[in-house]
């Protein structure tokens, strides 16, 4: 007897929630599956599986049957995440299915257009044999135990209208639907693209020492396992998770923690995986294999993430689950029950349920949802507001909390000066002389320094032989005057000793969230410089106008609790702090137990709380991960944008509505006119199309929608 194990696989083609389900429903009528577990936004399949009752081939079969592709997923296996294998466009079984339903419409123009007494067969074939793709996966989804799914619905539609002589519009509904599944193919790959993303922050390759030699050897990341010894070169990306056994270094942690300042590292360290080293070479011991490491971990919780929170399953699938039948049994019985009951006229009450059906049809009320998301979508592209899609277009308007990072979302993301206090010389001069010091050194706070002293205009002091960096302490410099150096407050203490009132002025300055540097002369202390990452400009008015709407505004950052403090007291709004991805995960869990939460993120760290909030929100400015995993994207890169994007999920929702009304206002109007005797075929697809034209001209309104400042 076989024990259950793991199964898994890549499903192409599967790329919405609708999909998703169908494929579930299917696993869950196999004997020996369990623990099914089916993600649309990765495209895989998940599940416990029991061999002596169902083989793995008998799954793909299934899954194959259904219109999905089944593809064997190494990483399962592995547990390293890798990049899918992209195939031209032109192989892509959905292109394909588009461009042969068009090939197959264009023909029949041109024969109607040569044939005009053949048009109707000529337009009926064409749409006959385009329906085919359609009809077996509904007729699968049915053995399935998914009898109306949206493939029913559109077989149904195009028979319905071959059969009454709409054979030209039953042709242009297949290929418009072919091109909507196209689309939906495009969006998920692009989702998935902000996955893949994540693989590339960690390097392919090692330096790896021999147990107990002090050889090197350049080993694959992914074969490093716990206990291996690794060094790292300055430049260098850091392999997998780890601690410095030997030597320091600034390490930039702003790609996993947001922290927005490089960290010193010494023995003892802890480091993570795709962590830049910045100046001096670290020997690290590997703690988590590449499989469990910070990146790996990252890439499960988006996963995880993106299938809690899956958009909600089409509206025609979901509508046509009980509409669709409900509205043909209807029809059947105008047909049927006057004739037998009441001895009415069967052409007549045939005639009249044919209209019934017609009228029945949801075209106008399926359309009045996406007619005003594409209106609202539309509008929010020209105003610089990227929104992927409906689900996420429609959230906005219901957040009660919008959760924000901090580093280069809230702030610049970058250190500024902010503070040039002089002790023994002037305060340019004490400016001048730290950015000759710092002139040649790579690290984020000396090029702050640097550019205060540019944006003065002042003229800096000559260094002879450079300058030398003490990793964590401080950078030193020979100038006409004699060495002078550029370093952290501790570093100074153990070089002189510092007067109490200097240190008092320290500390001060760092209880505001600021970094301190100390210029030094040989032993003696010129003066301090204080920078931050400030605030951006127009953050204060975005947090007034949230708070105004009765949407409260909360900040959660990797960042040191001081700093992120000093900066939401700044911005008038609470603060949570020194939170890893994992931590800011569960924040935003805690949050959505109150209502719907936006995310708002521009780095990789941020990655799984964009893909875990109600609606994540990436500015414009930050990662293509960030971008790339959100719901949306502020294109201008204003915290103000949140406000607007707010507005507009608002006017959005208002629209679609009023179409809602418009288009069951006029089915319950021809209803009874048609059942009446009233209403006939043609005035039943005028009706149809009325409702459409006018469901369509109420959303095009929301195309003068404009930001208000």
């Amino acid at each position: 007897m076989a024990a259950i194990s793991a199964f898994k696989i890549r499903v192409e083609g599967m790329d919405c929630a609708a999909c998703a389900l169908k494929i579930e429903i299917a696993m869950q009528r196999l004997p020996g599956v369990s623990e099914i577990n089916v993600s649309y936004s990765a495209g895989t399949l998940a599940l416990q599986l029991d061999q002596d009752r169902t083989s793995p081939r008998v799954i793909e079969e299934k899954v194959r049957a259904l219109g999905y592709q089944p593809v064997a997923d190494a990483a399962s296996v592995s547990g390293v995440p890798r990049k899918r294998v992209r195939l031209p466009v032109w192989q892509d079984a959905k292109t394909q299915l588009v461009l042969a339903t068009g090939v197959i419409f264009l023909l029949a123009f041109i024969l109607a257009w040569f044939l005009p007494a053949h048009e109707r067969w000529v337009y009926s074939a064409a749409a006959l044999v385009s329906v085919i793709p359609f009809a077996r996966r509904a007729l699968s989804g049915a053995l399935s135990g998914s009898p109306f799914t949206i493939e029913t619905l559109m077989t149904v539609a195009v028979l319905g209208a071959v059969a009454i002589g709409e054979a030209e519009e039953a042709a242009v509904v297949i290929v418009l639907f072919a091109i909507g599944e196209w689309l939906e193919t495009v969006a998920a790959g692009r989702a998935r693209a902000g996955i893949e993303a994540l693989i590339d922050i960690v390097p392919r390759s090692a330096l790896m020492l021999r147990n107990g030699t002090s050889e090197v050897q350049e080993v694959p990341a992914a074969d490093l396992v716990v206990g291996d010894v690794v060094i790292v070169r300055p430049g260098d990306r850091i392999p997998s998770d780890g601690k410095v056994i030997a030597g320091d270094s600034d390490v930039n942690e702003a790609p996993i923690t947001g922290e927005s300042v490089p960290v010193a590292k010494t023995v003892g360290s802890k480091v993570y995986a795709g962590s830049i080293n910045a100046n001096g070479e670290l020997r690290i011991e590997i703690t988590r294999a590449a499989a469990d490491n910070t990146i790996a971990r990252i890439i499960h919780l988006v996963e995880e993430a993106q299938e809690s929170k899956a958009p909600t399953a089409r509206m025609i699938d979901r509508f046509s689950q009980w509409y669709t039948p409900l509205a043909m049994l209807g029809a059947l019985l105008v047909i049927v029950i006057p004739p037998l009951a009441f001895d009415g006229d069967w052409m007549t009450w045939i005639y009249r349920g044919l209209a019934t059906l017609l009228i029945a049809c949801p075209c106008a009320l399926v359309i009045s949802t996406p007619a005003a998301i594409a209106s609202g979508l539309a509008t929010g592209a020209r105003e610089g507001l990227l929104i992927k899609g409906g689900a996420p277009l429609e959230t906005l308007g219901k957040v009660r909390t919008v959760a924000f990072d901090k580093t280069g979302t809230l702030t610049q993301g970058r250190p500024q000066v902010t503070d040039v206090i002089a002790v023994n010389a002037e305060e340019n001069a004490v400016l001048a002389r730290a950015a000759a010091v710092e002139g040649n050194i790579s690290h984020p706070l000396g090029q702050a320094i640097v550019e205060a002293a540019k944006a003065r205009k002042l003229e800096l002091p000559v260094v002879f032989g450079g300058s030398q960096a003490i990793p964590g302490k401080a950078v030193t410099a020979r100038l006409k005057s004699g060495f002078a150096s550029v370093g952290s407050p501790r570093h100074a203490a153990e070089q002189t000793t510092v007067a109490p009132e200097l240190a008092d002025r320290i500390a001060a300055l760092e209880s505001e969230g600021k970094t301190v540097v100390v210029l030094m002369s040989g032993k003696v202390i010129e003066g301090l410089i204080a920078l931050r990452d400030e605030p951006r400009a127009d953050a204060v008015k975005a947090i007034k106008q949230l708070k105004s709407r009765g949407i409260a505004a909360l900040m959660l950052t990797g960042d040191n609790a001081r700093t992120a403090d000093a900066i939401a007291g700044q911005l008038g709004m609470e603060a949570r702090a020194e939170l890893l991805p994992d931590a800011k995960l569960a924040e935003i869990a805690r949050l959505k137990e109150a209502g719907f939460v936006a995310m708002v993120g521009d780095g990789i760290n941020d990655a799984p709380a964009l893909a875990a909030a109600s609606v994540g929100i990436a500015m414009g400015g930050g990662t293509d991960v960030a971008l790339e995993t959100a719901d949306a994207a502020l294109l201008k890169n204003r915290v103000t944008g949140v406000v607007e994007l707010i507005a507009l999920s608002k006017a959005t929702l208002g629209n679609i509505w009023q179409n809602i009304a418009i288009a069951l206002g006029l089915k319950a109007v021809f209803l009874v006119t048609t059942l009446l005797g009233v209403t006939t075929l043609w005035m039943a697809i005028l009706a149809d199309t009325g409702a459409t034209v006018l469901v369509t001209t109420n959303a095009l309104r929301l195309l003068r929608w404009r930001v208000r400042s």
